[in-house]
């Protein structure tokens, strides 16, 4: 077929008429005259058996030297099995999505197919209370993914990618939280395969085994801010003795084990200093327990009806206040408010304390160990005294109380400042 056979002088004295014409300059090459003047490169190809045309521009603007460049490097494109149409709509499509990205960027949100983009769209999708500020799995994704691989394209996370975050929550010393963590992202993946090109499969099961095994739950609590809330409501509106009204009320400010809450002794606690100090039988350390404003206002309502005897809590049967509040008091009154063993203990306020603490306000692992009278050591190996950390530690207990307060009264709560 020949080629080249259009010259500058005869397209420069084309003249339009009342239809489209064609001037052909061979090969699937030609400029297109309309009747209101304007000339249109166009170049014909087939693509598997179907005929395409593509435009090459406007002349005089796009000359016929420039037409004839265009038009071998798109031969050259299809010889070689690639649909030029295809390829340009696919660019346009990506200019599209980068002047999206753009924009997104500007306002500060997460880019077109990232992670975080993702995972957000599940959210809403999916996630009841996704937009509550203290929705767990949101906040879970905000502390411990979104940072490192937020902004990442998802189809270029691999496996490994989201071990370094789970060893990140578990050299916290929460691989509790590590095995949930990692089963949202599993979540986010799963839909991820159903809505984005080149997600091809949830990649969280080649992580299978490498997170050590999470410790099981022995005691059933309530961890869900929102439901916090309810239970502190609840416990308000409690109608029963004041010494387990107080107790109730209480529990949840110290987050001590049942046995040393209901044994706490009038001559351990000290209102003026704020502190409750104490022998853990468990651990064999002293301990001290700071002292909020709010919970020096509770033993200090209490003090009138118990503070003559040996114990804040006191057993109803003993007037002399030489026996303590049984162990199934705390729990026979949670269960009738509603809840029962298997939704709330006593034991409860201390997992509580401590999933809250770390992941919905970020608070220093080490104050929280230190807070649960766990075994906490030093670098060095050696266990920290019973006065470690405790400016923080008071300042920590004060902050934890004000929270409770703004969680019972629906106020927004945030996480807490660092502590150190």
């Amino acid at each position: 077929m020949a080629t080249n056979i259009l010259f500058d002088v005869s397209i420069r004295n084309a003249k339009p008429i009342d239809k489209d014409q064609r001037l052909n300059d061979g090969g699937g090459l030609y400029l297109l005259i309309k009747p209101s003047g304007a000339k249109w490169w166009r170049f014909d190809y087939t693509m598997v058996g179907r005929r395409k045309t593509l435009s090459l521009g406007v002349y005089p603007k796009t000359s016929l030297n420039d037409a004839r460049k265009k038009a071998t490097a798109i031969a050259n494109k299809v010889s070689n099995g690639i649909d030029p149409s295809a390829e340009r709509k696919a660019k346009k499509i990506e200019q599209v999505k980068q002047k999206e990205n753009d924009r997104l960027i500007d306002l500060g949100l997460p880019v077109l197919n990232s992670f975080e983009y993702v995972a957000r769209e599940w959210g809403i999708k999916k996630v009841n209370d996704w937009d509550d500020k203290n929705n767990r799995s949101k906040r879970m994704l905000e502390r411990n993914i979104f940072p490192w691989l937020g902004s990442k394209p998802i189809t270029d996370i691999l496996p490994k990618d989201i071990l370094v975050c789970l060893r990140r929550i578990e050299d916290r010393g929460t691989i509790e939280t590590a095995h949930r963590t990692l089963q949202i992202c599993g979540q986010v993946f799963r839909y991820a395969v159903a809505t984005i090109d080149g997600v091809d499969r949830d990649i969280t099961p080649d992580l299978r085994g490498a997170l050590p095994p999470a410790k099981g739950e022995h005691f059933a609590s309530i961890t869900e801010p929102k439901q916090v809330a309810e239970l502190l409501r609840a416990i308000d509106s409690y109608q029963g003795s004041l010494a387990v009204i107080c107790a109730l009320k209480l529990a949840p400010l110290v987050f001590v084990r049942p046995g040393e809450l209901r044994a706490a002794e009038w001559e351990h606690i000290n209102l003026e200093s704020k502190e409750w100090r104490y022998f853990v039988s468990k651990t064999k350390t002293e301990h001290i327990v700071p002292l909020s404003n709010q919970a020096v206002k509770i033993l200090e309502e209490l003090c009138p009806l118990t503070g003559h005897g040996r114990f804040v809590f006191s057993s109803e049967r003993t007037p002399r206040g030489d026996r303590c509040m049984s162990e199934n008091t705390i729990n026979a009154a949670l269960k009738r408010m509603g809840f029962g063993k298997d939704i709330m203990t006593g034991h409860g306020f201390r997992a509580m304390a401590r999933t809250i603490l770390d992941e919905e306000l970020g608070v220093r692992v080490d104050f929280i160990e230190h807070q649960l009278a766990h075994a906490v050591k030093d670098p060095n190996g050696r266990a920290y005294n019973r006065t470690a950390l405790l400016p923080g530690r008071h300042k920590m207990m004060q902050q934890w109380s004000d929270y409770l307060d703004n969680l019972k009264n629906g106020a927004q709560v945030l996480p807490f400042k660092n502590i150190g």
